[in-house]
Order: C-alpha cells, then sequence, then structure tokens
C-alpha cells in the first residue's frame, strides 16, 4: 500500500503512561522507534518534544476514556491530529502489548487507514461539559424525588396519588409541615389550598393518613436538601451557558422553530455537533454518528442484526425525548404525521427513532445552509402519494361490497 504520511507516529494512551511509536520512512525502508513517556505535563511536553525532533507531522491516538483529552490539548498546534475509534483499529488478537499497539496504530497511520473522529473546538468542549453536567444534575434531582416518594410510600401517605406533582408548591408545603413534625391529616390537607388540584379535601385527609416516624421525616428532610443543592447547582451552570452560548445565539433561535425543540434541546445539539456542519460529510453521516441508524451487518446475503447503532447518547436521548414531545402534539405536523405512519408498521420504538433522525437531518441542513425551518404539513405524504393512497382506498370499498367510479375533482 502507498505510503501517505511518511513521518508519523502512533501514541497507546494509559492513565500513567503514554506508549509512542515514531515511524519514519527513509527511502524504501521504514524504522519505528519506541519510547514510553508518563502523563504528567512535564512528561507530555517531553513526548511533544520527541515527536518534533523526529520530524512527525501527524500523530494518531485511540479515544480511551478521558485520558486522551490532555495528550491531545498539549500536541494540539504542533502536529495534525488523529483520533481514533478503538473499535475501528483493532489489532489481530493474541498478539497485544502496549508496544504493538503504538506500532499497529502508527502503521495504519502511515497508510491513511485511519478514520478520525469528531473532536469539537475549546469553546464547544467547554459549552457540552456544562450541557452534559446539567443533564447529569438533573437526573440525580429526578432519582431524589423518587428516593422521597419511597419513603412517603414506606409511611403509609399517599400523596403521589392526589398530587402530579411532588414537589410543586402544595406537595413542598406538605413535606415542610411534615418534617417539621405536624402529623394530623386534617391540617396537613388545609395546606393544600390550590384551585388547580382535582383531588377533593376528603381524598387529600384520607392520603394524609398514615405512619410517620421520626426516621421519615429525617431522610425526607435528607433528600430535600439535595434537591436545593442541585437547584442551585443547575442555577448556577445555566448562568454559565448564558456566556457561553452568545456567539450561537443565532443559531440557537434558528433551532427552536423545529418542533419538539426547546431551548434545553437546542443547547445540547449545539454543544454536541456545533455549527460547522463541514466536520460531516452528509445528514446520513450525522445521523449514524448519534446512533440513530440500523446497523448493517449482512454475511452470505442474509441480513442479521439491524439494531441501532452505538453513537453519542447525550445527542441521542435528547433527541428521542423531543421527538416524544414533537408527536404527542395533536398539531405535530409532519413529524407526527411521520410517527402515525411508520408505528403501525414498524412499532412505536423504531417510529421514534425516524422521527429523532428526521429532526436531527433538518437541523444538519439548517446549520449548514443558515435556513429556517419549513414544516411539510401533516398532509405530506398523502400529497406525496395520492394516487396509491387512491388505489389502497378503492381497494377497501371493494373488499367491502361496494363498486366505485373515480372522477377528478
Amino acid at each position: 500500500m502507498d505510503v501517505i504520511h511518511p513521518k508519523c507516529a502512533g501514541l497507546d494512551v494509559h492513565k500513567d503512561s503514554v506508549v509512542a511509536c515514531a515511524r519514519l520512512v527513509t527511502g524504501q525502508k521504514a524504522t519505528h522507534e519506541v519510547k514510553t513517556f508518563g502523563t504528567t505535563t512535564r512528561d507530555l511536553l517531553a513526548l511533544a518534544d520527541w515527536l518534533t525532533a523526529r520530524g512527525c507531522t501527524h500523530v494518531a491516538m485511540e479515544a480511551t476514556g478521558v485520558y486522551w483529552k490532555p495528550v491531545w490539548h498539549v500536541l494540539e498546534g504542533s502536529f495534525e491530529l488523529v483520533l481514533a475509534n478503538a473499535m475501528h483499529i483493532r489489532n489481530i488478537p493474541g498478539r497485544k502489548t502496549d508496544v504493538n499497539d503504538a506500532t499497529w496504530i502508527a502503521d495504519l497511520l502511515a497508510h491513511g487507514l485511519i478514520r478520525g473522529s469528531f473532536v469539537p473546538a475549546p469553546p464547544l468542549q467547554d459549552l457540552r461539559d456544562l450541557t452534559r453536567t446539567r443533564t447529569q444534575l438533573v437526573r440525580e434531582r429526578a432519582r431524589h424525588i423518587l428516593r422521597i416518594q419511597k419513603t412517603l410510600e414506606n409511611a403509609n401517605l399517599k400523596l403521589a396519588s392526589v398530587l402530579t406533582d411532588v414537589l410543586g408548591v402544595t406537595g413542598r408545603n406538605l413535606l415542610e409541615a411534615l418534617i417539621a413534625g405536624e402529623a394530623s391529616p386534617e391540617r396537613l390537607a388545609d395546606l393544600a389550598h390550590d384551585p388547580r388540584l382535582k383531588a377533593s379535601r376528603a381524598e387529600f385527609v384520607e392520603a394524609l393518613h398514615g405512619r410517620i416516624t421520626p426516621h421519615h421525616r429525617f431522610i425526607l428532610a435528607l433528600h430535600l436538601r439535595q434537591i436545593d443543592a442541585l437547584d442551585t447547582a443547575v442555577r448556577e451552570i445555566e448562568a454559565r451557558l448564558e456566556d457561553a452560548l452568545a456567539p450561537f445565539r443565532a443559531a440557537v433561535a434558528r433551532l427552536t422553530t423545529i418542533r419538539g425543540i426547546a431551548e434545553t434541546a437546542a443547547h445540547v445539539l449545539i454543544a454536541e455537533i456545533g455549527v460547522d456542519m463541514s466536520h460531516f460529510p452528509s445528514a446520513g453521516h450525522l445521523i449514524s454518528w448519534a446512533g440513530l441508524c440500523p446497523r448493517l451487518h449482512e454475511s452470505a446475503g442474509k441480513r442479521r442484526s439491524t439494531r441501532t447503532r452505538h453513537g453519542n447518547r447525550w445527542l441521542k436521548t435528547m433527541l428521542v425525548q423531543a421527538a416524544w414531545g414533537a408527536v404527542r402534539h395533536h398539531h405535530g405536523g409532519y413529524l407526527r404525521a411521520q410517527f402515525v405512519r411508520l408505528r403501525s408498521r414498524r412499532g412505536p420504538k423504531k417510529a421514534i427513532l425516524a422521527v429523532a433522525a428526521s429532526m436531527l437531518t433538518a437541523a444538519y441542513y439548517m446549520l449548514r445552509d443558515g435556513t429556517d425551518y419549513r414544516d411539510l404539513g401533516a398532509d405530506h405524504f398523502d400529497r406525496r402519494e395520492k394516487a396509491k393512497l387512491a388505489r389502497r382506498l378503492i381497494t377497501r370499498l371493494h373488499d367491502l361490497g361496494f363498486t366505485v367510479e373515480v372522477r377528478a375533482a
């Protein structure tokens, strides 16, 4: 095979060490020089000097946890860096050592056989950290709410049966009264004075008859404090996001015109894929990278597993949630029509993934071309397949015993 990069290097990155292999081509012969470095900043600077002294122009490494990031930051700007997916560059089984891994990466890079992963610019990396941390904190808050409900059920207080949101205004007042020592169901029911509540006073009194102990009060107070701390942390992150998103305000405003995409979802989209779509050759590549398309596994003419590919789980989770929000709306337009059309044949899970892929496709072209979102309409498929729909309806009427004569309106 042709050598694309005559002077390059492969790095096998670990927590405390980096094994570097410099592959140097002189004439018709390729030589390998291997050296092990530590992962402190001083050692990584020594690695950069060692690679520069050997004239390396390209450096490849595996995406190993978070350990590749410090190496990337130190070498960035001095070399053409390539981040490889570990699944794409597996070596031959039975010959695995750190030195062999680094040599294998260097050989693949020299012949141009490594497809680089998408590594966002530093501002987007910071934005990713903020949006992902916010997602984790919101999930943790939801877990504490579930633990509060578990404690209430343990005390036989059926608060979740009469309140939609246990942590709403009424629920919070009731919880604080319980923690303060109030045990009378009648006095507790007096706190539920929100006119929007559907449960009657008698139902509240019955639901608040229980057996609450000091232990239950301690657990409830503990979880409430954790929820308050998480709420404070989320507000701090959102304030920080306001500054980090300043260069992307126009893109966020454009993305929120897609049905189902709220500001939070738009923030995640920008953080995960950025605004420069040149990193993805087509919308199909972006959908594959997000893990919203079936894998291709065919052998001997038989198609095997078609489960979705592993992709960016942060982006995929957000898009699926946004897709559910879009299709549940009665005026969901094209997205709801697509979901209803596919659900009858493929089931709701595959249908919602298709809707999420459509939303990501729209976001790709909107960010690439700077265009606004235009909904195709709930009757898009009817307009596109008018003749096919007419034939199907005529056949159905014939099956029901009717003779139909069709004329153009």
